[in-house]
C-alpha cells in the first residue's frame, strides 16, 4: 500500500470535530479548563468557583427524584402548526429540528415521581427544545400535572428553564400564561402546595406566568431570571442599570424569590418545603431529628 493510500485511510477512521468526544469542559464564569467526569462528580457545579453548568432534562430529573421512581406522562402530545408561521424557517421544520435534536415532541416533560420519598408531580423544562419555550403543548401539559396532583392529593414542582412565549404559536402561546395560572389557583383552592425553581435561564412569558405563582420560589446561583433582555430594557428606559439586576442573587436581595439554593442541597429542600406546605409537620420534624442524630 502507498504512503498516500495509507494515509487517507488512517484519515477516513478518525471521528469528524462533531463527533468526537468531548472530554473537557470549560466553565463560563472562571474559564478553568475541567475533565468532564470532575464536573460531572460535583453535578455540574464548577470545582473551582461553584458555577452552576446548565445541565440536560434527563439529568435534572435524575438529579430530584429518587431511583426508578420517576413515570412520564402525556409523552405524545405534540404541537401543530396552526398559523403555518415562517420566520427563517417554518414552525413545522423548527419542531422537526427541535424533535431531532431532543427526541421528544415539546420542551417540557411532565411526570410523576418521589423526591425523598415524597409523592410529587414533576415538570421540567428543556432549554435544548427550541429554548425551552412556552407553547399550547406545553402549556396543556402543566395543566394536565394539576390535575393529577389535585386528583392524588400531590403537590406540584415546575423546575424552569425557557427563553418565553413561543412567538411561532403567536397568541396561542400567550393564552398558556393565563391558561396556566388559572389551573394554578385552582390547585391553590384545594391547599396544595406549588414548588416553582428557577434555573439558567428563565424569562419573558415563563417568568411573567407561572414561574413567578409558586407558594416558595427557588433560584439556583447565578441564574438568569427576568422578563425582557438587558439590552432592551436598557434602550427602554434610557438608564444605567445595576450590576448583576437580573441574576438570581440580586432578586433574592430584593426579596422577588424566597431561597437560593444550591444543586447538591436542591433535592432535600424541595421535598422539606413539600412535607412543611402540606402540613405534614410530624414527618417534617422527624426528618429533622433523624438528621440531626
Amino acid at each position: 500500500m502507498k504512503f498516500g493510500e495509507f494515509f487517507d485511510n488512517f484519515r477516513k477512521k478518525q471521528p469528524s470535530p462533531s463527533e468526537a468526544p468531548n472530554h473537557w469542559v470549560k466553565c463560563k464564569n472562571c474559564q478553568s479548563l475541567m475533565y468532564y467526569k470532575e464536573v460531572e462528580n460535583q453535578q455540574n457545579v464548577c470545582p473551582k468557583c461553584g458555577f452552576h453548568l446548565r445541565i440536560d432534562v434527563e439529568t435534572r430529573i435524575k438529579q430530584l427524584s429518587d431511583e426508578n421512581s420517576f413515570v412520564e406522562f402525556d409523552k405524545n402530545l405534540a404541537p401543530v402548526d396552526p398559523l403555518k408561521f415562517v420566520d427563517k424557517k417554518s414552525y413545522k421544520k423548527r419542531i422537526q429540528d427541535g424533535e431531532k435534536k431532543t427526541a421528544r415532541t415539546s420542551s417540557v416533560i411532565s411526570g410523576e415521581c418521589k423526591i425523598d420519598g415524597v409523592n410529587t408531580q414533576l415538570i421540567v423544562f428543556d432549554f435544548s427544545f427550541m429554548g425551552g419555550s412556552l407553547g399550547s403543548v406545553e402549556g396543556e401539559k402543566i395543566v394536565r400535572a394539576v390535575k393529577r396532583a389535585i386528583f392524588n392529593e400531590q403537590g406540584l414542582v415546575i423546575v424552569s428553564a425557557s427563553g418565553g412565549a413561543r412567538m411561532q404559536e403567536s397568541t396561542f402561546s400567550l393564552l398558556q400564561m393565563s391558561k396556566t395560572a388559572a389551573a394554578l389557583k385552582e390547585l391553590s383552592n384545594h391547599k396544595l402546595p406549588y414548588i416553582s425553581v428557577l434555573t439558567d435561564p428563565t424569562m419573558g412569558g415563563v417568568s411573567a406566568s407561572f414561574a413567578w405563582l409558586g407558594d416558595i420560589i427557588i433560584a439556583e446561583p447565578g441564574a438568569l431570571i427576568g422578563f425582557a433582555g438587558q439590552r432592551v430594557i436598557k434602550q427602554t428606559i434610557g438608564a444605567q442599570l445595576p450590576e448583576g439586576f437580573q441574576r438570581s442573587e440580586f432578586l433574592l436581595e430584593h426579596g422577588l424569590i424566597d431561597m437560593i439554593v444550591k444543586r447538591d442541597e436542591m433535592k432535600k429542600t424541595i421535598a422539606d418545603m413539600l412535607r412543611f406546605l402540606r402540613d405534614d409537620k410530624d414527618s417534617f420534624k422527624l426528618k429533622l431529628k433523624e438528621e440531626s442524630n
